[in-house]
């Protein structure tokens, strides 16, 4: 028998993942002109979230700023040294369509863990990110702190998103 504690994490997993599904099913609502199913997709997404963060509050995975920001870099780290280059290989030799988002997201997360680690030292130093932009490709994951960029490094999109800095 399972474990609280092994409940949790396979509760955190599962929620996590159906958010992730459901905001995937609101896009392709979208797409397809169903735009009031997309919102229910999207509510649904939004109270899967909340079950998750609460299940990684329980598990006492949210610690300080600094605490946070380091796990975060060492999970980013992990990603783009461990988890993907195998996976991007496999896809590689098997020609699978996944190979295109697995090379995505291994030249992104080197990217997502410099973002954490500019962030960690700013909070280190008792502030905060300044007045940089932060811009977010929607089709590779790309993640730019600082210099606004006109394509994409990574997969050439023109006119990323810019996210503004702001509160919540």
């Amino acid at each position: 028998m399972p474990t609280t504690q092994e409940n949790i994490e396979t509760a955190f997993a599962g929620e996590s993942k159906a958010a992730m599904t459901y905001l995937a099913y609101a896009k392709q609502a979208e797409k397809e002109g169903y735009s009031k199913v997309a919102v229910m997709f999207r509510a649904i997404a939004e109270a899967e979230m909340i079950h998750a963060q609460g299940h990684l509050q329980s598990m006492g995975k949210v610690n300080s700023t600094v605490e946070n920001l380091k796990s975060a870099a060492a999970a980013e780290t992990y990603e783009m040294t461990t988890l993907y280059p195998p996976m991007l290989e496999q896809a590689e030799n098997e020609r699978h369509p996944s190979r295109v988002m697995f090379r995505y997201a291994l030249s992104a997360e080197a990217a997502h863990a410099e973002a954490n680690k500019t962030a960690l030292t700013k909070v280190r130093d008792k502030s905060d990110l300044t007045d940089e932009s932060v811009q977010l490709c929607h089709i590779c994951g790309h993640l730019q702190l600082g210099q606004i960029l006109d394509e994409c490094p990574l997969c050439a999109r023109k006119g990323i998103t810019v996210v503004p800095l702001k509160k919540g």
